[in-house]
C-alpha cells in the first residue's frame, strides 16, 4: 500500500475509536436530570454575575435573573468590574423596570496580582455573599447568559435530589451567521470531545470539567475547595474550578442546556477569533510539544481524511480513497447530532475540516501571542504569562 493509503488507514482507525471509546462524546444527550420531587425547604441562592463593559448584553440577559420564577431566596450580585460603558447603570436601571429578584450593583475595584479580571470580580461577589450571612448555593453565571424562567429552579431541584455539589451547563451559544454556523457548534463539539460529560458526570471519574456561563455550587463545596483563592490565576477558570471542587471529593455534573442561552454576538470572524485564541494556548499548559502534537494530531484526525479522499480518487489509489472516504463520514456522523442540536443542518457536517483547520491556525496564533508577551486577555486586561495558584 501506498504512504497516503496507510495514512488515511491510521486516521480511519482513530476515528473509530473516538466514535466508541471516547465516552461518546458525540452524543448530546447528557441534560438535567429530571428532579422526581423538590425540596421541603428551598435553598437559599446568590447568583454572582462579573460583569466588565456588558451595557450591550445586558438588557438581554439580566431582566431573565430577574424574572426566575423560584421557590427560595435569592438574590443577584452583579458585580461592575472597573467598567467605562455604564454598565452598572443600566443594570440598576433594568432592576427598577422588572420587580423580581432583588438586585445588588457592587465594584471590587482593581484586581490584585496574580488574579484574572473576571475571578477577581467573582471572589468580591462572593465575599459579599458571605458577609450577608452566606447562601447555601452560589449560581456563577456570565453577563451575557439568558436563563429561562425555571432555570434557577431546575438546577437547585437537580443539585438537591442527586446530591452533587456542582451543576453546570453549557449554555446553547448563539447561531445567528455564517461564521457562527461555522465555528461555534464545533467549539462545544471540540470541548466535548476534550471532556467527555459521561466521563466528568461518573463518580470518582478523574475527568473534571464545568461550562463557566452556567455553574451552580454549593456554598460549602466552595470553601472546601478554596474556590475562588486556589483558581485565582486561571485562564480556564471553568475547569480549574470543577477539578478544584472533585480533588475534594465533591460531586459533579456536566451537560448541555436547554433553558440557558448565550446572547453575545459574534458578528465577525474576528470576534471568534479572539474568543478562541484566548484560551487556547492555555489549553495545552503552554507547552511547545504538546502544541506540535496538537498541530499534528488535528492534521492527521480533520484534514487527512479529505485530502486522502481527493488525492486517492484523482491519483488512482482506491485504497487511500476507500479509508480516507470511511474516515471522514465517520467524521461527519459524530459531528451531526452537536449541528441537530443547535438546530443546523446536517450538510454542515461535511465543512468540520474546513472548520478544524481554522481551529488550528486559531490554536497556532494564540501560541504566538503568548510568546509575544500579548498572552490571553479578558475584556481588555493582558496576563502575559500563566499565573500559579496556590497550593491547598
Amino acid at each position: 500500500m501506498s504512504v497516503l493509503a496507510w495514512i488515511a488507514l491510521v486516521s480511519c482507525g482513530v476515528w473509530a475509536w473516538l466514535l466508541l471509546g471516547q465516552g461518546f462524546f458525540w452524543r448530546t444527550d447528557q441534560r438535567l436530570p429530571p428532579a422526581g420531587g423538590f425540596p421541603e425547604r428551598w435553598p437559599s441562592v446568590t447568583v454572582v454575575v462579573p460583569a466588565r463593559d456588558e451595557a450591550e448584553v445586558l438588557p438581554l440577559s439580566l431582566p431573565s435573573l430577574l424574572a426566575q420564577d423560584y421557590p427560595g431566596r435569592a438574590e443577584v450580585l452583579l458585580v461592575d468590574d472597573g467598567s467605562t460603558d455604564g454598565t452598572g447603570e443600566v443594570a440598576r436601571a433594568l432592576a427598577v423596570r422588572r420587580r423580581g429578584v432583588p438586585l445588588t450593583v457592587v465594584s471590587p475595584g482593581p484586581p490584585e496580582p496574580g488574579w484574572t479580571g473576571k475571578l477577581w470580580a467573582v471572589r468580591h461577589g462572593i465575599g459579599v455573599a458571605h458577609a450577608r450571612g452566606g447562601p447555601d448555593f452560589l449560581l456563577l453565571t456570565d453577563a451575557d447568559i439568558a436563563h429561562a424562567p425555571g432555570s434557577l429552579r431546575g438546577l437547585v431541584a437537580a443539585a438537591v435530589a442527586y446530591d452533587l455539589d456542582l451543576v453546570s451547563q453549557m449554555a446553547r451559544l448563539r447561531v445567528a451567521n455564517r461564521w457562527e454556523r461555522l465555528i461555534v457548534p464545533a467549539f462545544v463539539y471540540f470541548f466535548c470531545q476534550l471532556y467527555p460529560f459521561r466521563w466528568v458526570n461518573r463518580t470518582g471519574a478523574r475527568t473534571a470539567a464545568a461550562a463557566g456561563g452556567c455553574v451552580l455550587i454549593r456554598a460549602d463545596a466552595a470553601r472546601r475547595a478554596g474556590i475562588p483563592e486556589v483558581i485565582r490565576g486561571a485562564v480556564i477558570d471553568d475547569v480549574a474550578l470543577a477539578r478544584a471542587v472533585r480533588r475534594r471529593g465533591g460531586r459533579i455534573w456536566l451537560g448541555l442546556a436547554e433553558e440557558v442561552d448565550s446572547v453575545r454576538p459574534y458578528p465577525r470572524l474576528g470576534d471568534l477569533w479572539a474568543m478562541v485564541t484566548r484560551s487556547a494556548y492555555a489549553q495545552l499548559r503552554h507547552s511547545g510539544l504538546l502544541l506540535a502534537g496538537t498541530v499534528s494530531g488535528m492534521a492527521l484526525v480533520y484534514l487527512a481524511p479529505p485530502a486522502c479522499l481527493v488525492a486517492g480518487l484523482v491519483g488512482g489509489d482506491p485504497a487511500a480513497a476507500w479509508a480516507g472516504g470511511a474516515a471522514w463520514a465517520v467524521m461527519a456522523g459524530t459531528y451531526t447530532p452537536m449541528l441537530r442540536y443547535y438546530r443546523q443542518p446536517p450538510w454542515l457536517a461535511l465543512t468540520l475540516p474546513a472548520t478544524a483547520l481554522l481551529y488550528l491556525l486559531m490554536t497556532v496564533d494564540s501560541a504566538v501571542r503568548h510568546h509575544r508577551g500579548r498572552g490571553a486577555a479578558w475584556k481588555g486586561r493582558t496576563y502575559p504569562r500563566p499565573q500559579p495558584a496556590p497550593d491547598r
